[in-house]
């Protein structure tokens, strides 16, 4: 990315679309943050270094992990983000959305060669204009938590179902409704 590009986002107040590890709560931080390990297949919420709880048994997408999550491949996306959004009429009960992609997926991307300098350049236009890169392109997006609503919790215990997001039971993602807000950091790993 050229650094005119880079102070433009800046100016913008895009922030959220430019998520840098020094961005992210670290411990010894009074702040609120999210950590998915998938390995465990648990969400915690940490407040600096302090874990104030756990959510066991969170499904992922059906695709797996990956480093990048590209439109239909059904993977969960790894990286630093932020909370951007939340949908309490969701058919997934809570929708809490994440800024996937972000700036550091579009540049792999690029440089990996899964998306080409237009594509690329469009993201960034879209993402001065609107405060968020594109949700349908060749990262996809719509990224986040959410419960599993009407769904069968034995499927959910059982299985990754999802098309890349965190899903946790419906009484889990009020918990974690309850002690996040939009700007909060979450780290997928």
């Amino acid at each position: 990315m050229s650094r005119l590009a880079a102070v433009l986002l800046a100016i913008s107040g895009v922030w959220m679309l430019i998520t840098p590890s020094a961005a992210i709560a670290s411990p010894g931080q009074d702040k609120v943050w999210v950590r998915v390990d998938t390995d465990a297949a648990v969400t915690e919420v940490w407040r600096g270094d302090q874990r104030l709880m756990r959510l066991d048994d969170v499904a992922f997408g059906r695709g797996g992990i990956s480093d990048l999550h590209f439109r239909g491949d059904q993977t969960t996306p790894r990286g630093e983000f932020r909370i951007t959004r939340f949908n309490q009429e969701s058919r997934f009960h809570i929708f809490i959305g994440i800024n996937y992609p972000t700036l550091a997926h579009l540049d792999d991307a690029r440089q990996r060669g899964a998306m080409t300098e237009a594509e690329y350049s469009d993201a960034l236009q879209i993402g001065l204009e609107y405060g968020e890169f594109p949700q349908d392109g060749t990262l996809g997006g719509h990224i986040g938590f959410h419960g599993i609503g009407n769904g069968n919790p034995a499927i959910h215990r059982d299985f990754h179902w999802t098309e890349g997001c965190i899903a946790l039971t419906n009484e889990q993602i009020e918990t974690l409704h309850s002690v996040v807000k939009i700007g909060t950091p979450v780290v997928i790993e």
